[in-house]
């Protein structure tokens, strides 16, 4: 299943792909569809090649007129082409799978109505699931498929839908009809497209900047199109429309652009051209949080940025992964403050994207932006921190670095050069060079080519009566990746006003490099009450405040009058509490202390997960029950405080039900469930049932007849794959037997119903119940990866690591694992490598948990 970048080239010298005729019959059945294709290519004379085609059964293989054996070229994954000539034509008719884990053509029946949906996903390696395909990105051709499916359906692609035409009925009787869809532009496969299903449709339309009217689709299942609000997605598609075509100096590349919700989806969205996939979840059935609100519109913004950079103009090769994905992440944080009511998006950033790429940043297993892709497996294990929050943090640094005007500017000479056509880094470089007159060699080489964060530490000199004297930036680095870096930024001074908010009064912006960096225009001035390194978060590092400032920040975080600096302070406070630079009960005291006075939901999202993970991981364990009852407790003190029916009401009131334990905290809980226990203004709404139902499940309070009845009361997509975590999280041994052979034995489930099974097996307040599991997992893991996709392995691989068996045993176990793995298990290597280091960082943290009393771990 596997393609290296050497055969990819080698293929990429041979043979120039022209145009694909794909016939696809969706009508026979459950498992598997009908496939014939016809591939136009020109090739050198007398080579040899082949193609991709993940297949069931090979029925026929016609090269140039010639009949080759199925037998003799058709492994199930590659058939092989002899004796290619000048101009080539090649038919494949075959049988291919549907699957049920998100990749390739994937089947989903609603359990509303029994209907059958079905949707394509095809990055990176999967078009090859759905017809026989050169599967590389630069190897571009036209796309032309021809669908007979049952009549009611719809049937969505890159092209516009045309009128159906008639076809003899099915098997069964059914009425069929036949979709032609006229060619695509040159596109690469993987953002090529199939959605098929009794799909409902909302429709509108904008104008495009060159005055072509732009035909806008907005499509989800039938049971939730009550749900579906279409007039935000279209607002925020034109908002973004026309930021994107200013900014770009090109038009919408296409003829038409839909957004299809599907079901069971592994990512948040997938660029395919004209055809946009986004996770179902995005369809709100029952309040949300206005973090999740925000997180659908960066997402939408950056699919349709992806419609220029990505499909419009393609990455040669997946080492340039980083660029597709960083580019689509700046670019929709920046439409979303210029563009549209989500202005708050650069804290939105800092709080969730930079702190993913920190984190990922500081694993073993962290890697140069520009990472070296040998193969298709590497670049399944890079949709990571680095190739999307940390390639997009550098970018905004980038654009620091160079000047807006002159980032903008180069990327409109890019389009111009490059359109329909495979590009590589250097190709954008050298527009900005132009543009900017900066040279970038040396600033790519620090950047792209080396991995590791730098830490920014203030220093300062100070006179007698205050007044600062100098003011020095001093740049550290890991010595596992000792690069000191060129960064553009900002140093913020901060005072306290006469209303008590920490309001800035004066900043710096200037370049730091090498090892110390003098401020200028500093000298002089007072001290303020807190120095801020790297306001405005333009560079990627780590921040360290100095003991006043420091001092300052404890005791007003809240009071903070701009978002952004105070989310670059909870960061810090983060940061120390995972590098164990902090104990960890001082963070959960500063959480619980501020996070009610919080504006920003995406940061109170933020802060309550992290709150979770120091809970469960970073507390000494000898404190880490009566901490985490005292902040449970807190959290249902602060949802009864906070107005009621506002989102932060409902944020505490979810983190409350996640961690709920003692016995008073599951009877609130279950008078939250029944009614006995209301919260003023809070919505006890069906998603949010199902929240409760789990922390009683979990809690020991609910058994399956409780998770029965819900289910009856909700037996949707969504009820059934809570019902699927509920009743994993049973805290017996039998249900934890149970759950582990339908998950890791028998391996029958759905993507999204795996996915909820492991997360209801790893959630258990006695630990004991886990520990049987530790040895089974790393047996069963070697053949989980041989076997599953790499979507459900992943699944599995990370999600049942025993990392709350938070021992030196788990690591030993892990390191003897490690030990054992064959040089060609990189992935598994690195996925492992992974799991490790949550667990040994947190055994430093919990050691590092001593407060000033000297009460330790």
């Amino acid at each position: 299943m596997n393609l290296t970048r050497t055969e990819a080239r080698e293929r990429a010298e041979l043979i120039t792909a022209e145009s694909y005729d794909v016939s696809l019959d969706l009508t026979r059945g459950g498992e598997v569809f009908g496939s014939s294709t016809t591939v136009k290519f020109a090739a050198s004379p007398g080579s040899s090649s082949f193609i991709d085609a993940v297949t069931r059964t090979v029925h026929s293989v016609t090269l140039n007129g010639r009949a080759l054996d199925p037998a003799t070229v058709s492994d199930g994954v590659r058939i092989q082409l002899p004796g290619l000539e000048e101009h080539n034509e090649l038919t494949v008719v075959a049988d291919m799978p549907y699957m049920n884990t998100g990749e390739g053509l994937h089947r989903f029946v609603d359990p509303v109505d029994n209907e059958v949906y079905l949707y394509t996903q095809f990055e990176v390696p999967d078009s090859r699931r759905m017809f026989a395909v050169f599967e590389q990105p630069d190897l571009k051709a036209t796309f032309a498929f021809t669908v007979t499916a049952p009549s009611h359906w719809d049937v969505i692609s890159n092209s516009p839908t045309p009128e159906p035409a008639q076809a003899p009925a099915a098997e069964d009787g059914g009425a069929r009809s036949v979709w032609a869809f006229a060619p695509t532009p040159r596109l690469s496969s993987y953002v090529t497209a199939l959605i098929a299903g009794p799909y409902q449709c909302v429709r509108s339309e904008v104008t495009s900047s060159d005055g072509r009217v732009i035909p806008l689709g907005v499509f989800a299942r039938k049971s939730l199109m009550q749900y579906l609000d279409a007039e935000n997605i279209f607002e925020l598609t034109r908002q973004g429309f026309g930021f994107f075509e200013a900014q770009f100096g090109c038009p919408y590349p296409f003829e038409k652009y839909d957004q299809l919700f599907v079901p069971e989806f592994n990512a948040g969205a997938m660029e395919n051209a004209g055809a946009v996939t986004i996770l179902e979840g995005y369809v709100f059935r029952s309040k949300v949080t206005g973090a999740q609100i925000e997180r659908r519109a960066i997402t939408v913004l950056h699919e349709l940025a992806h419609m220029w950079f990505g499909d419009l103009v393609t990455m040669r090769w997946w080492n340039d992964l980083w660029l597709n994905e960083s580019f689509a992440e700046y670019m929709s944080h920046l439409a979303a403050v210029e563009a549209t009511s989500f202005t708050s998006a650069w804290t939105t950033f800092a709080s969730v994207e930079k702190s993913w790429a920190y984190r990922q940043d500081q694993l073993p297993t962290t890697h140069p932006i520009f990472a070296e892709i040998n193969d298709l497996q590497d670049v399944e294990v890079n949709f990571d921190g680095i190739t999307y929050a940390k390639g997009a943090s550098v970018l905004r640094q980038l654009v620091a670095w160079v000047g807006p005007e002159q980032f903008m500017a180069g990327v409109r000479e890019y389009f111009a050069k490059h359109s329909w056509r495979n590009t590589e880094l250097r190709d954008l470089l050298v527009e900005l060079e132009k543009a900017s007159g900066r040279d970038l060699d040396g600033w790519g080489r620090q950047w792209l080519e080396t991995a590791g964060v730098n830490t920014l530490t203030p220093e300062l000199d100070v006179d007698s009566d205050g007044t600062l004297k100098t003011l020095s930036i001093v740049q550290s680095a890991v010595p596992e990746w000792p690069t000191l870096r060129p960064h553009r930024l900002a140093v913020g001074f901060y005072n306290l006003n006469d209303a008590g908010k920490l309001e800035r009064v004066h900043r710096e912006e200037l370049d730091v490099d090498g090892e110390r960096t003098d401020v200028p225009g500093v000298a002089g001035l007072a001290q303020p009450d807190l120095i801020l390194v790297n306001d405005d978060d333009l560079a990627y590092a780590k921040v360290r405040l100095d003991p006043k400032s420091l001092a300052t920040a404890t005791a007003h975080l809240k009071d903070f009058e701009a978002s952004l600096p105070r989310t670059l302070v909870w960061n810090s406070a983060w940061d120390a509490a995972r590098d164990g630079q902090a104990p960890a009960r001082k963070y959960v005291e500063l959480i619980l202390a501020n996070v009610a006075a919080e504006t920003d939901s995406s940061v109170i999202l933020v802060q309550l997960r992290q709150l979770a993970t120091t809970l469960n991981f970073y507390v000494a364990e000898e404190h880490r029950e009566a901490t985490a009852v005292a902040a449970v407790d807190r959290l249902w003190e602060l949802a009864s405080e906070v107005p009621g029916g506002s989102d932060a009401q409902l944020q505490f009131v979810k983190s409350f039900a996640l961690l709920a334990r003692s016995a008073s905290q599951l009877d609130r809980v279950a008078g939250l469930l029944d009614g006995s226990a209301a919260l003023a203004g809070l919505a006890v709404d069906q998603d949010l049932r199902w929240e409760l139902v789990a922390s009683l499940v979990a809690g020991g309070r609910m058994g399956q007849d409780g998770i029965d009845a819900e289910l009856a009361r909700d037996n949707t997509s969504s009820g059934q794959n809570a019902a699927a975590l509920a009743k994993a999280a049973l805290p017996t041994a039998e249900a934890k037997a149970a759950a582990w052979e339908s998950i890791v034995v028998r391996g029958e489930l759905s993507n999204a119903l795996q996915g909820s099974a492991v997360a209801g097996f790893m959630r258990v307040r006695d630990r004991s119940l886990l520990e049987p599991y530790a040895e089974k997992y790393f047996a069963a893991v070697p053949g989980i990866v041989a076997t599953r996709t790499h979507a459900l392995a992943q699944q599995i691989v990370v999600g049942l690591y025993p990392a709350l068996l938070t021992t030196q045993a788990t690591i030993d176990q892990t390191d003897t694992f490690l030990a054992s793995l064959p040089a060609e298990s990189a992935a598994l290597r690195r996925m492992m490598l992974e799991n490790r280091d949550g667990v040994a960082r947190a055994l430093r943290a919990r050691a590092a948990d001593v407060l000033p009393d000297g009460s330790a771990g």
